[in-house]
Formats: C-alpha cells, structure tokens, sequence
C-alpha cells in the first residue's frame, strides 16, 4: 500500500514504516496520523533498548511485553496525577464559586450602606440648609 491509499471504505489510510530493536514494520494510521504514530514508535523502541542493554536481547516478544507493562505503569501513574488534579481543579472551582458569591454578598452590601450612607449625608444637608 502507498503512503496514502484508500482502504475499502474508501477512507484515506497512512502507511508507517518504524523500527523497533533494529527490526521495520510497516503500520497503518489514519491519515495524517503518520508523525505521531512514529513519535509513538521512537518511544516504544526507547524503551525496548533500555531494557535489551538491562537484560539483554531476550527475544522480541518478551522485550515487547517489558516495555508494554513499563509503558501501561507510566500511563497507570499519570492517569492517577489526572484524577488528583481533576479533584485539585474542582476544589478549586468550587472554592472560587464560594468566593464568587461571597464578593457579590460583599458588594451588595456595600451598594446598601453607600445608599444609606447618600441618605443620611442628604438628610443632613437639608437639615443644615434648614438652619
């Protein structure tokens, strides 16, 4: 298949060649999905050398499941950083809509007392025009 081709329901497919431990595979991506899927691929084969220079070369499929299990512990601790910051950003949230109507509770109140403030200055004003 082409770099980009049409499967059968005529859906523009990319076609990716990446290495992995020194070995090609040829991978389809949705189009325009190609750098990712090789950004993805320079990853995994990080990964792959890492542990082939710990453990040495002990076949592909196991040095493919270290490094999937390496990956899949990576992502199991970013997702738990996710739900902490998500209750983080909550919590915050909430604590600014509290703040939110405390300031307009405290404008409220200071539109009354400014309109109280006008009358009574008002009052006094007739009472010394009046004297």
């Amino acid at each position: 298949m082409p770099d980009n081709a049409k499967c059968d329901g005529g859906i523009e497919v990319g076609q990716v060649n990446v290495s992995i431990n020194d070995r090609s595979y040829s991978v389809a991506c949705g189009d325009g999905e190609e750098d990712h899927l090789r950004e993805l691929a320079r990853y995994l084969d990080n990964h792959v050398s890492e542990l082939a220079k710990t453990v040495g070369q002990v076949g592909d499929a196991r040095l493919l499941l270290l490094a999937g299990l390496m990956i899949s512990d990576e992502y199991s601790d970013v997702l738990e950083k996710v739900e902490v910051l998500t209750a983080e950003v909550a919590a915050l949230k909430k604590a600014n809509d509290a703040q939110s109507v405390l300031d307009e509770q405290v404008e409220d109140k200071v539109a009354a007392l400014l309109g109280q403030a006008t009358v009574r200055i008002g009052k006094i004003a007739e009472r010394l025009e009046a004297s």
